[in-house]
């Protein structure tokens, strides 16, 4: 369907609106300034001295993290449920200071906490459980 007539001939476009070019440069604004918040910066700058030899700084915690489908990781690394207590138990015997601390996921069961807070009680273990800090 043709709704020109025949003798109205297309004129080309001359003027170029801008009007796109303002929204992604808006929306690149917005993107950095909040991006800029995100980055800490310490106002009190201090040049450290270099040490000639190198410590090793041990590791002061036990890290076991609990997926919300239930699996398990010590120190990062997946750990299937019947070899769990082992895993912690050898993480104790490399740092026996070390306190666990438990990050279990808000979907997580609690039978899987449990039963990995009964396994730091078992080694005398002092069990930290990770939150966050929400206003629900």
């Amino acid at each position: 369907m043709e709704f020109r007539d025949k003798n109205e001939s297309r004129k080309p476009l001359s003027m170029f609106t801008q009007s796109s070019l303002t929204d992604i440069v808006l929306l690149l604004l917005i993107f950095f300034l909040l991006t800029s918040s995100f980055v800490t910066n310490f106002a009190i700058k201090v040049n450290v001295p270099q040490a000639d030899s190198q410590t090793v700084s041990e590791r002061r915690h036990i890290s076991v993290t609990i997926t919300a489908d239930g699996s398990f990781y010590v120190a990062g690394e997946l750990t299937p449920r019947g070899t769990l207590a082992g895993k912690i138990r050898q993480e104790y015997q490399e740092n026996p200071q070390a306190m666990m601390v438990l990050r279990a996921d808000k979907d997580a069961k609690v039978d899987d906490a449990v039963y990995v807070m009964n396994i730091g009680k078992s080694l005398n273990l002092s069990i930290m459980m990770a939150t966050e800090l929400g206003g629900r």
